[in-house]
C-alpha cells in the first residue's frame, strides 16, 4: 500500500494510529509513504502514484472515499486569510483557495503549520472555517480519505481509527515541536479543533462546498 502523507500537524494522530494498525512486520514493510503538502499529495493521487490519501475536498468528488476526513466543526486555527496583505493564493492548498473565494475574503491565503504559527503570534487574520460555520452553520471539510481500490481495507482503517483514542507519545510531540517551532502544549491544544469523522453534518458541509465551488 502506498499512502500519500500530508506533512501537517493536523494528521499527526492518524499517522501514529497507522503505525500501530500495521502490526505485522510484513505489513509495515509493504507500507510506503509519499509525503508532501496537500496540493502535492493531490497530484500523486491523481497520477495513481499513491493508492490512497487525505485528498483535498475540491479534488475528492470523483473518487471513492471512506467516512474519514479533516474536519473543522467551527474554527480550525490553521487555515487563514491575512487581510492586511495583497490577495494571494497558497500554493500548498487547493480547497482553501477556493473557500476564500466563495466566502469573498481578500488577502493572503495561508494554511498548515505556518498558518498555525501566525495564529499563535496573533497576526491579524480571518479563520476560514469559522467564517464558513458562521455563514452556513455547518462544519467545513478540508480533505477526505480517498482510495483507488481495496475498499475493505480502508473501511477497516476507518472503523478502527474512529474507535481508537490516539495518545501521542512525548518523544513524537518533542519531535513535532522541534520541526515546527510550535510548543507541545500548543500542538495538543490545536488538535482539539480537528475532527476526523465525516458525520451527517460534515457531509452536508462538504456537499454544500462542492456545489458552491462548481457554480
Amino acid at each position: 500500500m502506498v499512502f500519500g502523507k500530508i506533512e501537517y500537524l493536523n494528521l499527526l494522530p492518524f499517522h501514529i494510529f497507522m503505525k500501530r494498525f500495521l502490526r505485522h512486520p510484513s505489513e509495515q514493510l509493504a507500507m510506503h509513504y509519499y509525503g508532501g503538502v496537500p496540493s502535492a499529495v493531490n497530484q500523486l493521487f491523481l497520477q495513481k502514484k499513491v493508492d490512497a490519501g487525505f485528498i483535498s475536498s475540491i479534488v475528492s468528488k470523483k473518487f471513492p472515499h471512506v467516512e474519514l476526513g479533516i474536519v473543522a466543526k467551527k474554527e480550525v486555527l490553521s487555515v487563514l486569510v491575512l487581510p492586511h496583505v495583497a490577495t494571494k493564493k497558497d500554493s500548498e492548498s487547493a480547497t482553501s483557495n477556493v473557500l476564500a473565494k466563495i466566502l469573498n475574503v481578500n488577502g493572503e491565503v495561508i494554511i498548515g503549520d505556518k498558518a498555525l504559527k501566525c495564529y499563535l503570534e496573533k497576526t491579524p487574520h480571518v479563520d476560514l472555517a469559522k467564517l464558513w460555520n458562521d455563514t452556513y452553520s455547518l462544519p467545513f471539510v478540508f480533505a477526505v480519505l480517498c482510495y483507488h481500490k481495496d475498499k475493505k481495507k480502508y473501511k477497516k482503517i476507518e472503523k478502527e481509527f474512529l474507535k481508537t483514542k490516539v495518545k501521542i507519545p512525548q518523544y513524537l510531540l518533542q519531535k513535532a515541536q522541534q520541526k515546527t517551532g510550535i510548543s507541545k502544549k500548543e500542538i495538543l491544544h490545536y488538535l482539539q479543533f480537528i475532527s476526523y469523522k465525516l458525520d451527517t453534518k460534515a457531509q452536508k458541509g462538504l456537499k454544500l462546498f462542492l456545489k458552491k465551488a462548481s457554480s
